[in-house]
């Protein structure tokens, strides 16, 4: 984008209009709070996509975007048809045994082991195999970097440690900044290019920055992937997660030292160790195949009306599963039911804006995030308006609750020429910006944007910091766990709206900044995506 762009986007932050800076409307606030209740509740069961609360809530989603004057995206319809597969995962016996040179050990489901299958079939037998492990499960050529060189892993089972080599090493990689090649997704997406028959990826709560409790409720119910016409046959068959102890207990029966092995895959020039440890795995599957669905509409434009930009947030959560002091139902009021409810807000703020934005607005509720951003990854593969003409993506994932800061923070900053309207539009806030090129956690690829990234479509990811503005409040509030567990509920006795309003109208204004502008957002050279 040339600079003469830069500074128009720059005065649009500005002047754009008054609301971009902060909405006072109380009426507004109301309309937020009361679809993130709605959404939240039990009486939506969850929202777990393939149930009978997806019907119920795709349609209430529908009802709401027809009441805001939003036009049908597909066609005639707001609906958007996935074809997935559910699936219910478990060995036989509830165990995988392993048995090496020095001793056997049992996996036993859930405690040691969570392990799932994206096959359509009833059966699925692994013969005895060995057990190898490739370090972090690598094949990264641009940083001289391959896990699987000199070995073949054909028909076996791999071990892959999550996170890469630069969070252990700040020169390795991009240091604690985690590439795509640290996610667990990752590491089944290359055993399978390998021809492994099966991949466990080893835990680690530092380097996955969640618990093995996020495990267990992500995955030890049913798992929804995406269906092809052969129900998937050729997918790998075993995938899952390897509790760090039960690991050292597989390494202590095949003669394998744990602590010397994890080491050495910290290093460049590691080869992978075929352990002294084989395993017959036998899964018995139960399956289901049907049609999710994705929630679109869209605002048109005007003389740029054929340009777009997509505003998404996923409308699934994990529904009703393993109880939790008594509740089953996991209903994910911050994650994601915040989320949709800013599509509405924000749906309804751009309609009552007195002169319509240039570039049409598009606002998809996708669904199956959870299971691995399934929605986004189809929307993108089958896009209902060209990504060539996305401007941009506007991702919102866990919007609610959020206190007031002074300060914003700006994540996965220098991949694109926004950074300098991010800074603008704030400044418009009376806040700051942080700006943050760390990305430990591999936040920048675990919500539904990266799938639009990966399509060469820009996304600005920024949100409220941690400079609260009533710190005496903030240090009240309860210290609860409440990720992807069953307490994550709409609870107005604590929750905080007024930060989530602010970081709301910041995303406004940086929406319509760019649907006003000439031209489109454009990657910074370097960048690791550009446009097609």
């Amino acid at each position: 984008m040339k600079k003469g762009i830069i500074c128009a986007l720059m005065c649009l932050a500005a002047f754009a209009h008054p609301a971009a800076a902060q909405d006072t409307d109380d009426d507004g606030l109301s309309f937020f709070k009361e679809r993130v209740k709605t959404l939240g509740s039990d009486e939506f069961g969850g929202r777990k996509p393939l149930t009978p609360y997806e019907t119920k809530t795709i349609h209430y989603i529908a009802d709401e975007f027809r009441k805001l004057g939003l036009q049908p995206a597909n066609g005639d319809s707001y609906f958007q048809e996935v074809r997935e597969i559910a699936t219910m995962t478990r060995p036989k016996n509830n165990r995988i045994t392993v048995k090496g040179s020095k001793g056997k050990t049992d996996l036993r489901f859930g405690n040691d082991v969570v392990i799932w299958t994206n096959r359509g079939t009833e059966k699925i037998v692994i013969p005895t195999t060995d057990l190898v492990f490739v370090g972090f499960g690598i094949h990264a050529p641009e940083y001289g970097w391959d896990d699987y060189k000199d070995i073949d892993v054909k028909g076996k089972i791999v071990i892959a440690m999550v996170n890469d080599p630069g969070f252990y090493d700040p020169q390795l990689f991009r240091g604690k900044n985690m590439t795509y090649y640290g996610r667990w997704t990752y590491k089944h997406e290359e055993a399978e290019r390998q021809g492994a028959a099966g991949v466990l990826v080893l835990h680690n709560k530092a380097a996955a920055s969640y618990g093995w409790e996020v495990c267990m409720s992500s995955h030890v119910q049913k798992n929804i992937g995406l269906c092809d016409e052969t129900l998937n046959a050729n997918a790998i068959g075993l995938k899952g997660w390897l509790a760090e102890e039960a690991c050292r207990r597989i390494f202590a029966a095949s003669g394998t030292d744990f602590e010397a092995a994890l080491a050495a895959a910290k290093r460049p020039g590691f080869k992978s160790i075929a352990l002294n440890a084989k395993s017959k795995v036998e899964l018995n599957v139960q399956y289901e195949t049907g049609l999710s669905h994705n929630v679109a509409a869209v605002l048109p434009g005007t003389d740029l009306q054929h340009q777009y930009i997509v505003c998404t947030a996923h409308w699934d959560h994990f529904g009703i599963g393993t109880p939790v002091n008594g509740d089953s139902i996991y209903n994910g009021a911050s994650d994601n039911a915040s989320g949709v409810a800013a599509l509405m807000w924000l749906a309804r703020k751009y309609q009552q804006l007195p002169v319509r934005p240039r570039r049409s607005l598009v606002f998809v509720a996708v669904t199956s995030e959870e299971c691995g951003l399934l929605g986004s990854q189809h929307y993108c593969e089958h896009p209902l308006f060209p990504l060539e003409q996305t401007a941009l993506n506007l991702n919102f994932d866990g919007c609610a609750p959020a206190a007031r800061t002074h300060d914003v923070n700006l994540r996965a900053a220098g991949k694109t020429n926004l950074d300098a309207l991010v800074v603008a539009m704030a400044s418009a806030q009376g806040r700051r910006v942080n700006i943050l090129t760390e990305d430990p956690a591999g936040g920048f690829f675990r919500s539904d944007h990266f799938n639009f990234v990966k399509k060469g479509v820009p996304t600005v990811l920024a949100g409220g910091g941690k400079d609260y503005v009533d710190k005496a409040r903030q240090e009240a509030k309860p210290k609860v766990y409440r990720y992807h567990q069953p307490n994550d509920e709409y609870d107005e006795s604590w929750w905080d709206f007024d930060g989530t309003m602010e970081n709301l109208n910041l995303m406004f204004g940086i929406g319509l900044a760019v649907a006003n502008a000439d031209g489109m957002p454009v990657w910074l050279p370097g960048a690791d995506f550009q446009r097609p």
